[in-house]
């Protein structure tokens, strides 16, 4: 899954009405399309297909839901059709389309347009037209176009440009990523713990993946999609003690987990990652109080989409994150899992009782 579709699925689990019209949804198990804001029962992941336009959604043989008739229009719908046409301009576009332009179809000011679209999207257009530049380079080195010719054709005017913040936006060397990992080796192993099955896996600059489950070869299969072109290998008895630590660390994540982290994500997605890594055990906060501790207010919607992405299961903890009414929302690994991780480091933060 890109991280676009995370981030959209972030979008669909918080009911978002700002989305709206940016995209649609389908489910395989009900044979019904639906806005993201759809009050209906929340679908399983693995039974939802993503959809630009309404119209790709019916030609998948599904039909309009009766209950948020996402064929009906109104005035979000509008908003949201027009920052739905600006974002494909972006994305079309070699070069990022100037704000002036973007706004002068639409009939609005550049600042008026830049404040609806970074409310809808949770980017600036600039820093959208970055993301989807980065994340272009990043679909054509997984498909074998040379270093070179990804940058160009992703719309970069210098190399230079691009290797100033490679390694932020691929988490290793562009050639490197480009091979999936390949010439990479990651130890791996799994262990049971309160929750389940936790695998680890680590690179030589540290822990890279921390994945909870019920099944050890679909955690295995879920660290091959995630490191393509590694060499992953079981891991021998010193690592499998290792495994056996985050495994404590997930029982009790209160205890802290002294062990190097490989954190590869976007600028943007560390950012908030480093920000969750700062929430005390025991605490909670808020999408919005998130986004303003990154110093980026209205960019709740990619916070939320930055959580989705994490890799590294309480050691990133993004199970600290609510919604605003306090409601679970959704967790990669289950909401019950959240539930019960929450539940837990609220007990352990009590003083002790006299």
């Amino acid at each position: 899954m890109t991280d676009r579709d995370e981030a959209r699925w972030a979008r669909i689990v918080a009911r978002d009405r700002g989305a709206d019209g940016l995209f649609w949804y389908s489910v395989a198990s009900t044979g019904v399309y639906c806005r993201p804001s759809c009050p209906s029962r929340q679908a399983r992941r693995e039974n939802v297909a993503l959809h630009d336009m309404p119209d790709a959604a019916r030609a998948s043989g599904v039909r309009p839901c009766l209950r948020c008739r996402p064929d009906d229009a109104s005035a979000d719908d509008a908003r949201s059709a027009m920052i739905a046409a600006a974002c494909r301009r972006i994305d079309a576009a070699e070069i990022p389309p100037p704000l002036a332009e973007l706004a002068a179809d639409t009939g609005l000011s550049p600042g008026h347009f830049q404040r609806v679209f970074k409310a809808a999207v949770g980017l600036s257009p600039r820093d959208y037209a970055a993301a989807r530049r980065a994340e272009r380079v990043r679909t054509a080195l997984r498909e074998g176009d040379s270093v070179t010719d990804a940058i160009y054709a992703a719309g970069y005017g210098s190399s230079g440009r691009f290797y100033d913040g490679a390694a932020d936006e691929l988490g290793m060397a562009p050639s490197r990523y480009r091979d999936g990992g390949r010439g990479e080796r990651l130890r791996w192993a799994t262990a049971t713990c309160a929750l389940g099955l936790v695998l680890a896996a680590s690179s030589e600059r540290g822990v890279a993946a921390i994945l909870l489950g019920e099944d050890e070869d679909a955690l295995a299969a879920d660290l091959t999609r995630r490191f393509p072109g590694a060499a992953i290998v079981p891991g021998d008895a010193d690592y499998q003690a290792l495994v056996a630590r985050v495994a404590a660390f997930v029982d009790r994540p209160s205890a802290g987990l002294d062990l190097p982290l490989d954190v590869r994500g976007t600028a943007f997605q560390r950012r908030v990652w480093d920000a969750l890594r700062r929430v005390p055990a025991g605490t909670t906060v808020s999408y919005a109080q998130l986004a303003a501790a990154i110093g980026a207010p209205a960019a709740v919607r990619a916070v939320a989409g930055a959580c989705a992405a994490n890799p590294l299961a309480v050691a990133v903890p993004c199970h600290r994150v609510l919604r605003a009414d306090g409601g679970l929302s959704g967790y990669r690994w289950g909401p019950e899992r959240k539930r019960r991780l929450l539940a837990a480091e609220r007990l352990s933060a009590k003083p002790p009782t006299p």
